[in-house]
């Protein structure tokens, strides 16, 4: 699998990466067979958050692969915390709180990758801050990032802070556009020129922060996979022409569109069926052409200015 580097750090990881929402709903076997299957086809960034399974996806992972330092070293680990029951939470004692759990549950000394999960309307920046700092210099965090936040949010955060972000998740998929309709449909008085997100694609290119790709298979709020959805016959006709050409499947055909944006996006796929994931992992040989972009992009129901 092809590599990126991740915003500003050292980090060179596998251009797709596994999200572990889902594995708390998994055996220790069934989890070990997943993560064994990710690191055979150089899945190598393993994408979790405090509340997945209310901590135990942690858990489930850590305990699978018998978590040990040799073990630790061949894989790059990133969480997430600012989500509570109810109320979104960037204060310095929960951030620190959080990482400490998660630590614990996936038994390790240090995460690779922190981010701050959703914004927080009460956000002090001097607090997360003073949490960053501790925890950078504590050596329980390398790095760190956010998750669905706008450039302004970004740049409230960077007045505060010593450490660099180096990325932000943002929901992408074939049929969630966003960030890419806005910035086609300029000086356009339809819903597409609407910009929702304060430019944050061509923000995070400026800045070179890496922008996870999550739920590449969904459409709308994570209300179903779009891929072989009979709801969607003219992107699903595209996906599948494509790639029967080039001999992979649509799954892989649909993250192979995202690889294909020159910004470097990470998709973040959340399969936990291990000849899926191994599928999926054949789109970062694929090389799309610009004109079979945009096919993919208008068979989704999108249109051209």
């Amino acid at each position: 699998m092809k590599k990126i580097k991740l915003g500003n750090s050292d980090l060179e990881v596998g251009e797709i990466a596994l999200g572990c929402m889902r594995m708390n709903k998994l055996s220790k076997k069934e989890a070990a067979n997943v993560i064994e299957k990710a690191v055979d086809v150089g899945v190598d960034f393993f994408d979790h958050a405090d509340i997945y399974g209310g901590g135990k996806s942690e858990e489930v992972f850590a305990d699978a692969i018998d978590m040990n330092p040799s073990v630790r070293e061949k894989m790059t680990l990133q969480t997430k915390c600012g989500i509570r029951d109810g109320f979104f939470d960037f204060s310095r004692e929960h951030i620190l709180e959080s990482v400490d759990g998660s630590l614990k549950r996936l038994n390790t000394d240090y995460i690779d990758v922190l981010l701050l999960h959703r914004p927080d309307a009460l956000v002090e920046p001097e607090e997360v801050a003073e949490a960053f700092s501790e925890l950078k210099k504590s050596g329980k965090v390398r790095y760190f990032g956010v998750s669905n936040h706008n450039p302004m949010q970004i740049e409230l955060l960077k007045k505060y802070l010593e450490e660099d972000l180096i990325v932000n998740q943002l929901q992408l998929s074939v049929m969630h556009t966003p960030m890419i309709d806005a910035g086609l449909n300029v000086n356009m008085r339809h819903d597409p020129a609407t910009v929702r997100d304060t430019s944050v694609l061509d923000y995070s290119r400026l800045n070179n922060m890496t922008i996870q790709a999550w739920s590449p298979f969904q459409y709308g709020m994570i209300q179903g996979p779009f891929v072989g959805n009979e709801q969607f016959p003219e992107v699903n006709a595209k996906l599948q022409e494509l790639a029967e050409s080039k001999g992979v499947t649509d799954s892989a055909m649909a993250i192979a569109w995202i690889l294909r944006h020159p910004a470097n996006i990470q998709p973040v796929v959340g399969t936990m069926n291990p000849q899926r994931l191994t599928d999926v992992a054949k789109a970062s040989d694929i090389e799309l052409t610009r004109q079979e972009w945009y096919d993919i992009y208008l068979s989704a129901g999108n249109e051209l200015p």
